[in-house]
């Protein structure tokens, strides 16, 4: 009997970093392939995303509605309470032999709760990491404490995940599963791209993807802010493509703040959901990445492009020598922005691994006799092992 994988993905983001896994598995004749989908991949402000993953030949087994049309503290909580409600009616139903979660939504973190108390083994990919500038921190090392396999992307996410008290036995440095994805693509060309954005990119060009900052004491719109007056004063002559924020709380607001930015500068375009391709097309033609996505620290370098990593969202993470750093304040964020033009990204090397994660993983999991044994788990104190 085939066992049965399930995984979760919650935004556009989140499944590109699975798309190569979620395949090996679909073609592993030992393995079932169980996918739910959920969060912003269900909401039409958020393009509807989940049309991509089908697109893509997969089969949802199920959709979880979860995301409330609101980006408050108060929203965000009640989406969590929700996702924990359907979770375990899920799981229930499906009665996966395991499941994959990546990272550190709010919506994964509903998942592992579920999962937990309805005694689901859990694989969790990219724990370990350190991100001081957002509640994300917090809610990725509570998923490591609920999970069994982990997964890691470098060596100092091992060190933690293992500070945590897991078992280093089922620590596995993997590298990031964003790389293999880029590999693997056939990129679009400059004139493909500008046909599907309906855009002609100019001679300089920046892909800016700015989300809330949950934890830090500027708010986001207030950093967004000092963003949005930074490009303006770059100028009509630099192409300004803006992809939209995820729904942490205030992530509406700064939508608002995109489109109304875009209606008024002739030099920029706002993009709900770009997918894969197409945003790895974009990386590939701009001249620098700007904000503060992970996507800047994880998958940019592997194009030998720079990132502008603006304030402290991102706060922990290693980071590429192509990354410049710079507070959320205008004239921090001009200055980052022309040494990005200047500089020189061709030796860059991604400290995140080889692009071969997913096949790491894939043999890993297949490799676990008894997923059930893993259920019981011990602290392992730092020292003692």
């Amino acid at each position: 009997m085939k066992r049965k994988i399930c995984v979760v993905t919650g935004t556009r983001a989140e499944y590109g970093l699975l798309y190569t896994l979620m395949k090996e598995i679909e073609k592993d004749q030992d393995l079932q392939l169980q996918v739910i989908v959920t969060g912003m991949h269900l909401s039409p402000e958020f393009g509807l995303t989940y049309q991509e993953i089908e697109a893509d030949g997969f089969i949802i087994d199920s959709k979880i509605e979860m995301l409330l049309s609101s980006d408050t503290p108060t929203g965000a909580t009640k989406s969590i309470g929700l996702g924990m409600i359907s979770f375990g009616e899920v799981l229930g139903q499906l009665q996966p032999d395991f499941l994959v979660l990546l990272g550190d939504r709010y919506e994964i973190l509903a998942a592992a709760v579920a999962a937990l108390i309805a005694k689901v083994p859990i694989a969790h990919i990219a724990g370990g990491d350190i991100t001081e500038g957002a509640f994300d921190e917090a809610i990725r090392h509570s998923i490591t404490k609920m999970s069994h396999l982990h997964f890691v992307t470098n060596e100092d996410a091992f060190k933690i995940v293992r500070q945590l008290g897991e078992n280093p036995s089922n620590i596995y440095l993997v590298g990031s599963t964003a790389i293999e994805r880029i590999t693997g693509l056939k990129l679009l060309n400059r004139i493909e791209l500008e046909a599907l954005l309906g855009f002609s990119l100019l001679k300089k060009n920046l892909l800016i993807t700015f989300h809330p900052v949950t934890l830090e004491h500027q708010a986001s719109s207030q950093q967004f802010q000092e963003l949005l007056e930074a490009l303006h004063d770059l100028g009509s002559e630099v192409g300004l493509i803006f992809t939209k924020p995820n729904a942490d709380p205030e992530g509406r607001e700064m939508i608002r703040r995109i489109d109304d930015f875009v209606a008024r500068h002739s030099n920029a375009i706002v993009q709900t959901s770009l997918g894969q391709l197409h945003y790895f097309s974009l990386i590939a033609q701009v001249d620098a990445v700007v904000g503060n996505s992970s996507s800047g620290i994880y998958e940019v370098p592997s194009f030998k492009k720079p990132t502008v990593n603006i304030g402290g969202r991102q706060k922990g993470r290693r980071l590429a020598s192509s990354v410049i750093s710079c507070a959320a304040e205008k004239t921090e964020i001009k200055k980052a922005i022309r040494e990005a033009f200047m500089k020189d990204c061709s030796n860059t090397v991604n400290p995140y691994g080889d692009g071969n994660a997913s096949i790491k993983i894939l043999h890993i999991i297949k490799s676990i006799k008894d997923y059930k044994g893993l259920l019981k788990k011990s602290f392992y104190k730092v020292g003692e092992i």
